[in-house]
């Protein structure tokens, strides 16, 4: 594998590592802020609305510089969110609290190309293992978030405050490895054959089934790992094991990594998916039926797992659903889909768990998990009358 694979790896390990950190106290900082309980998410809804508003300019931007510049810009605005998260805290500032999540997250959407960098910096026989093994960076993230947030969060006077020292020391490193990386020239990866309108693109069912298992697998797990700490807190249990129950949760989320390209390589994308969607429909019943820190750690175990072989399939699915020259606005457009999905289950995880309370939130989630299998037979009967419509990588 080459050496570019391995340190997009690193990055990731420290983009998750600042994401887990970012998971675990934002919604405490929201609760502490907020004029209301049912705002205490809100944090985590900004951070992924940035993201949201940094998928289509981030391709873009990268199409044309680059996406070592492309990379080093999103940490340079991470850097700028931690700023104004730090004067925000100091302050009591829960609007300017807001607004630096958001500049955070727009930092991070750069970041969320991190995989497709690893696609084109491999031969492309090593395709799903380079997704692989660059997603497999959130397995150091798990041990290393849930630690610097324990750690980090009583440092300063001012509670939190030290967390985002902590956050801005990650995305410092970052810059430190990505000017190591060298990686093709945006001329070599996005050149090449006259590119198609993009609907026709977006009508094709690989496009679909890939946007749709990528964004129910991201929004289902980030509603549900949203919600999770408060719904810990609500049963009385201590940050350290809302900590805890986050960082096996990610285990689960990033371990599998390292096999999961070898098994979407030897049973296809579809099949993964499937399996993805049955461990998603596993942890809703699970958090459904099985209450205290024994089903929040099962339920989220089961989760991460459900994420991993959604995600990550679809990432390698989506490779096949475009030309060279079309690669810029297909991604865009796939991350805007399913990161917008992202957002809204951020907003939503604050109101719908204190509402519903953590077992029908769960219920509510167990139909959603099934949107990816009417998907997959669609495309089955779509493929088989009109032939396979999948474009070369």
């Amino acid at each position: 594998m080459p050496l570019a694979v391995s340190l997009l790896s690193l990055c990731q390990a420290l983009l998750i590592s600042g994401n887990i950190l970012l998971i675990a106290v934002s919604p405490l900082i929201g609760a502490a802020l907020a004029p209301a309980p049912a705002w205490s998410t809100a944090p985590v809804a900004t951070q992924w609305l940035g993201l949201m508003c940094a998928t289509i300019p981030a391709s873009l931007i990268m199409a044309r510089v680059g996406r070592r510049r492309g990379f080093m810009l999103g940490n340079l605005l991470g850097l700028a969110g931690v700023g104004l998260a730090i004067q925000a805290l100091s302050d009591e500032r829960f609007l300017l609290f807001l607004v630096a999540t958001w500049l955070i997250g727009i930092g991070i959407g750069f970041g969320q190309l991190y995989r497709f960098a690893a696609v084109e910096a491999a031969p492309a026989s090593l395709r799903d293992r380079a997704i692989g093994l660059v997603m497999g960076g959130g397995v150091l993230a798990a041990f290393f978030g849930p630690w610097l947030a324990r750690h980090s969060r009583e440092l300063a006077e001012v509670p939190f405050l030290g967390s985002f020292l902590g956050l801005g020391a990650l995305y410092l490193l970052a810059l430190v490895v990505l000017s190591l990386i060298r990686l093709p020239p945006p001329e070599r990866t996005h050149g090449g054959s006259e590119a198609r309108p993009l609907g026709e693109i977006l009508r094709q069912p690989t496009f679909l089934v890939a946007v749709t298992a990528a964004l129910i697998g991201y929004g289902v797990m980030n509603l549900a790992m949203t919600a999770t700490p408060l719904a810990m807190s609500a049963q009385g249990l201590h940050f350290d094991h809302v900590a805890t129950t986050i960082q096996w949760h990610v285990v689960a989320m990033f371990l599998p990594s390292f096999v999961t390209g070898r098994l979407t390589a030897r049973f296809g994308a579809s099949r993964m998916i499937l399996a993805g969607c049955a461990l998603l429909v596993a942890s809703a019943l699970v958090a459904r039926l099985e209450a205290g820190l024994g089903g929040f750690h099962a339920g989220l175990i089961l989760l991460g797992l459900g994420w991993n072989f959604t995600f990550l399939p679809a990432t390698g699915l989506l490779t096949e659903a475009y030309r060279p020259a079309e690669k810029a606005r297909t991604q865009a457009a796939n991350e805007f889909l399913v990161f917008t999905t992202v957002t809204l289950t951020a907003l939503l995880a604050g109101p719908l768990v204190t509402t519903l309370g953590w077992g029908r939130l769960n219920a509510v989630l167990l139909p959603l998990c099934l949107l990816p299998v009417l998907a997959l037979a669609w495309r089955h009967l779509a493929m088989r009358r009109q032939g396979p419509q999948i474009t070369p990588h």
